[in-house]
């Protein structure tokens, strides 16, 4: 089910699988279903833990992933006294960024296995994989090893568990899929590792961070994004948010485990929507023949999910007689190079015609109303002689399926209904009519 609104990250303090969890809860993923994430992924000794803290006057939501004694991951910063004592020949050999003795492991494969064999959707899945792969590549480019062969000691290695599928799966829980970060601060100093310290950002989030823009100049300190939070940020963002949008909800933080005085030791997330009304736009266009029409509908998900505001598919004579398709796509500025690039993987184009046009559109917002079979989002446009109201498809459709309503009945009960709310307020802006 597509959704208009996405996620913005604001890593200004940095991140963390557990300020990742964090930020969730506050933005309305529910409580219930974090505290039975453990169960679900096989490991019901793990317990979850939530609250309510403030970081420098800032009110937040703070996670802890626990196992069976009290054993917690968290902050292995090393203060400069103790950084005088350190033999200047100590190093790091440990496979991850915190010394806890002689803990048991648990290698990157074998966690592998446990997000696979969990009941988990296949875009969480996906994802939480794929944050596991990198984070053993990762760690393996740094110690010599193979990603899967990576050892991680056993409290950072459930605690990262929890991290990548909660991270991932609480915003298919809020229903958003689409998410960007701002830069991303990684803070200063030195962390305690098996066999020594190390620099922040650590090697192995150092290598997580290649290709993403860095925020150098806060006053972070200490390691403020972590190899877990990094990792998230690869597999879940698609890069700086977009150049025109508005917050739909602003308020919510996830809390860091320090808490300094200077400064919100928080990450940030911001729930958004495009804003479309004006302005100027891309125009893509391509034509192609030897693609199946069957891959036309994944190809235009595709180009939604990276940007397009709107996407057209029609038929069209070719050279040497032959019948293809032409595809153009609208898509704002800021993500015309996404979405090209979106084009390229996901058809068979060799070449894209790019032109810069005007775009002007009805102010619109969107508004959702609850059925049996779920809500429904519904677009407003507001147009000169009233608003114009219309039910997303895709959500009449999937509404329709679970109640067994006919979906063109739902779309016109839910049209009416949508005119009933919107309608009263345009009212009220008009003026009184005289009466002859």
């Amino acid at each position: 089910m597509q959704n208009s609104r996405f996620a913005i990250l604001d890593p200004a303090a940095g991140i963390s699988g557990d300020m990742l969890l964090g930020a969730l809860v506050a933005a309305g993923a529910s409580e219930d279903w974090l505290k039975s994430l453990p169960t679900r992924l096989g490991i019901p000794e793990v317990e979850i833990e939530v609250r309510r803290v403030a970081r420098c006057g800032v009110d937040a939501v703070k996670v802890d992933v626990r196992l069976p004694g009290g054993q917690l991951e968290g902050p292995a910063d090393v203060s400069a006294d103790e950084l005088m004592q350190v033999h200047p020949h100590s190093h790091d050999r440990h496979a991850h960024r915190h010394d806890h003795g002689h803990l048991p492991h648990r290698h990157v494969g074998d966690l592998l296995s446990m997000v696979e064999g969990a009941l988990l959707s296949p875009w969480v899945k996906d994802r939480a994989c794929r944050a596991f792969r990198l984070l053993g590549e990762a760690e393996g480019k740094v110690h010599g090893v193979p990603a899967e062969a990576v050892a991680l000691h056993e409290v950072g290695a459930l605690d990262a568990l929890v991290d990548f599928v909660g991270g991932v799966e609480g915003f298919e829980q809020l229903g958003v899929t689409r998410v960007y970060h701002r830069p991303v601060a990684v803070g200063n100093g030195w962390v305690r590792a098996a066999h020594g310290v190390l620099a922040v950002p650590t090697p192995a989030t150092a290598v997580l961070l290649e290709g993403l823009e860095l925020a150098t100049n806060g006053p972070v300190t200490g390691e403020a994004t972590t190899p877990t939070g990094a990792a998230l940020l690869r597999v879940l963002s698609n890069g700086p948010p977009p150049g025109r949008w508005r917050p739909v909800s602003a308020g919510n933080w996830g809390a860091g485990s320090r808490d300094p005085a200077g400064y919100p030791n928080a990450l940030r997330l911001l729930i958004a929507e495009p804003t479309q009304e004006a302005g100027e736009a891309i125009v893509l266009a391509t034509d192609v023949d030897d693609l199946s029409p069957e891959y036309l509908d994944p190809l235009r998900e595709a180009l939604v999910a990276a940007g397009a505001l709107d996407v057209q598919v029609w038929t069209t004579q070719m050279k040497k007689g032959r019948t293809g398709f032409r595809v153009e796509i609208v898509t704002a500025p800021a993500d015309a190079d996404r979405v090209t690039e979106a084009l390229f993987r996901h058809s068979t184009t060799a070449g894209v015609r790019r032109a810069v046009v005007e775009r002007v559109t009805l102010p619109r917002h969107e508004l959702a109303l609850e059925t049996d079979g779920g809500p429904v989002r519904v677009k407003v446009l507001e147009g000169p002689d009233g608003p114009r109201v219309k039910p997303e498809y895709d959500d009449v459709a999937a509404a329709a399926r679970l109640s067994g309503r006919p979906a063109h009945e739902l779309a016109r009960e839910l049209q009416a209904r949508a005119l009933a709310l919107v309608a009263p307020r345009a009212d009220r802006a008009s003026p009184p009519k005289k009466e002859s």
